[in-house]
């Protein structure tokens, strides 16, 4: 595995670079990739990333300035923020075994570039990549921008328990550069849109809760994203309700994304690690915050993601 320095002394080499995030992308992945680019850019390197369907209307701006012309064809390929190819929109498939540089932070993280860095104590990506940045050149507020949307929205404005000391820290040296970061917490934090609103209504209404009240489930089915028609921007960080529900240290949210397959986010606290949770269902992730999809009637699902949280859930009943 590369360290920060020998990862900066690769990106020096690169040129011609297309830059990956992962499928429903987050202020992470998205951030990371922005930032690696501008960095790139200012070195004289032509870089882009690859449009991803799934940007919401905070995330689009964030990519917007960076987004590959049609027909790019790249020397080198980098991803940020992805753990797995599995995790690759479509439009990323054609580059799973060429990808030649790799930096995430998920302990389920694969190996699956042809040289890797991950930093697994890592609250957000950002955190790595601004270090990497850094032994490139000075943090412009250019890069230090979308950088400050990576690590702000992976911790949930510095409120969730990854939070660290160096989260801190890097967002303060971020903050240091002159960007508007104030703009950026009332985009992703502090504006709700009306069918937002009653999305979180419907979830609230509907949850269930089990293992004496501390496991709780909140259901997304395409039927209420019908109903309510919001879009995937309305969606955005649906997963971060269950945590503020009291007395609950585990929250599982079920998204339906085609009839009868459904992901599924869970975020717990220090009793149950969620990675653990998820790798029965063939996902994974962090231990506070792990995701898996699964693929049959929702009755059964809610079977098989509650049977997995009990065996590793102390005192479960």
């Amino acid at each position: 595995m590369l360290t920060v320095q020998e990862t900066a002394a690769r990106l020096r080499d690169f040129d011609n670079v297309l830059i990956l995030t992962h499928v429903r992308p987050d202020g992470d992945t998205v951030g990371c990739a922005a930032a690696l680019c501008a960095a790139l850019r200012t070195l004289g390197k032509t870089a882009y990333l690859l449009p991803n369907p799934g940007l919401t209307d905070t995330t689009a701006p964030v990519a917007a300035p960076y987004l590959a012309p049609e027909g790019f064809t790249p020397d080198k390929v980098v991803s940020t923020d992805i753990a797995t190819v599995g995790l690759f929109p479509d439009n990323a498939l054609p580059w799973k075994d060429r990808v030649d540089l790799a930096m995430d932070h998920h302990p389920s993280f694969e190996y699956f570039a042809k040289e890797n860095i991950v930093r697994p104590e890592a609250a957000a990506c950002g955190e790595l990549v601004y270090d990497i940045l850094r032994e490139l050149g000075p943090i412009t507020p250019e890069i230090a921008l979308p950088l400050y949307v990576a690590v702000s929205t992976d911790t949930g404005c510095f409120q969730y328990a990854n939070t660290t000391a160096d989260t801190h820290r890097v967002a303060a040296e971020l903050m240091d550069t002159g960007i508007d970061y104030r703009a950026v917490n009332k985009v992703f934090f502090r504006t709700k849109t009306r069918k937002r609103l009653a999305l979180e209504a419907d979830m609230l209404g509907n949850m269930e809760f089990y293992d004496r009240g501390r496991v709780v489930f909140l259901m997304v089915p395409i039927s209420l994203m019908e109903r309510i028609q919001a879009t995937e921007s309305d969606a955005e960080d649906l997963s971060s309700l269950g945590g503020q529900i009291e007395g609950t240290d585990c929250a599982v949210t079920f998204r339906e994304l085609r009839p009868d397959v459904w992901k599924l986010s869970v975020r717990t606290g220090d009793r149950i690690n969620a990675t653990e949770v998820c790798r029965e269902l063939g996902g994974g992730g962090h231990a506070a915050a792990a995701g898996c999809t699964v693929e049959a009637p929702l009755a059964e699902v809610k079977a098989r993601i509650l049977s997995a949280i009990a065996r590793h859930a102390p005192d479960f009943g």
